[in-house]
């Protein structure tokens, strides 16, 4: 529901696509009266995954970005699929992805990546005592690459840049594994 500062006016499809549909509000700003058209992305809440191998090794993989075009380090995940859990969704998008099968999973919480634009949650799931469990079953558009870090090493690949997809630093911050640098 809008902030009583806004009354919605008109809404209207721009576009529909398979996970993402694209709308176009209209609003007219109350204290003003100005009026103006505002692009809204609508689609389903996804799980990113802070996997821990068995032997403290955080898991990370490599896949191209077709937004930057660009290939980009980040944390297993995925779109949850209806009738999953987040928890569920991280489990399967992290055997997918990597291979690896968690010996548990939990909810560390959920963020909002974009609310000027998009109505989308993630959810940030913790999967520890990780042990590879066979090969990948990419997507047929993914080829991703699996990379293990230390724990202690990744604080330095967020501080140095290697490590610069936003939602996979906010993810690990989630987890309550970032030390910021003194400034």
């Amino acid at each position: 529901m809008p902030h009583r500062s806004w009354t919605l006016l008109e809404s209207h499809c721009l576009r529909q696509y398979k996970f993402i549909r694209i709308r176009e509000d209209r609003y007219r700003f109350e204290p003003t009266g100005a009026e103006g058209d505002f692009v809204v992305c609508e689609s389903p809440d996804w799980a990113l995954v802070v996997a821990i191998t068995v032997d403290r090794q955080m898991i990370f993989v490599h896949q191209y970005r077709h937004g930057i075009g660009q290939v980009t380090l980040e944390v297993p995940g995925g779109v949850i699929d209806p009738g999953e859990s987040p928890e569920q969704a991280a489990a399967r998008e992290l055997q997918e992805e990597t291979g690896y099968r968690a010996g548990q999973v939990r909810h560390l919480g959920r963020l909002m990546p974009n609310p000027a634009l998009n109505t989308a949650h993630c959810h940030v799931v913790l999967a520890e005592e990780c042990r590879l469990s066979g090969p990948q079953q990419p997507d047929p558009f993914e080829r991703i690459d699996v990379e293990l870090h230390p724990l202690e090493e990744v604080p330095e690949m967020i501080h140095s840049g290697r490590l610069s997809h936003a939602l996979a630093i906010a993810a690990i911050a989630r987890f309550g594994r970032v030390e910021l640098p003194d400034m």
